[in-house]
């Protein structure tokens, strides 16, 4: 029972990691991207930059729902039998 809580603790820790770090640099590679593409034509920005508020919205939104699946395994864990 432990072990299995203890695998689980690791897993929730390990989602929540690699999810942040794959926002932040999905994030980061999208923000120098749309850098470079408003230095090159400025009067596109306004149009870039809701385009990339957007996509910054949808990363973080997946990042989030790997939070939620994190918490649901810490706190409503489906792999420990009650008895």
């Amino acid at each position: 029972m432990e072990n299995v809580l203890g695998l689980v603790a690791l897993a929730c820790g390990l989602i929540i990691g690699l999810g942040a770090i794959g926002a932040c640099i999905g994030i980061a590679l999208m923000g120098g991207k749309y850098l470079e593409a408003s230095a090159r034509q400025p009067e596109l920005m306004n149009a870039l930059q809701t385009k990339m508020f957007l996509l910054a919205g949808l990363i973080d939104a997946a990042f989030l729902i790997g939070v939620g699946i994190a918490m649901l395994f810490a706190f409503a864990n489906p792999f420990v039998i009650a008895g």
